[in-house]
């Protein structure tokens, strides 16, 4: 009986640093914020702070992706189509 008791004591403080640990780890669900401009809804994916898709749904028409063009720069793509790249030069600013 002694020797179970201490088998079972040893396996479960041999366990106890890996769920320490497994809580730190960053979690892989993105984040994600909606946001309505004018009549369309915004939906921005973030993981670890980092954008890397908005989802765009219009009032009228289906909804689509934008992603990163080579997943780091800031140029997006469409994902429906994807030779087509979105600008990102600001023309006026007031």
């Amino acid at each position: 009986m002694r020797a179970v008791n201490r088998l079972l004591l040893a396996s479960l403080l041999s366990v106890f640093p890996l769920i320490t640990v497994a809580e730190d780890a960053p979690s892989p669900e993105p984040d994600v914020t909606i946001r309505q401009d004018g009549d369309k809804f915004i939906q921005e994916y973030r993981v670890n702070g980092f954008l890397y898709a908005v989802k765009i749904t219009p009032k009228h028409g289906k909804p689509y992706f934008l992603v990163r063009a080579d997943g780091t720069s800031a140029q997006f793509i469409r994902s429906d189509q994807p030779d087509m790249l979105i600008p990102q030069w600001e023309i006026f600013r007031w």
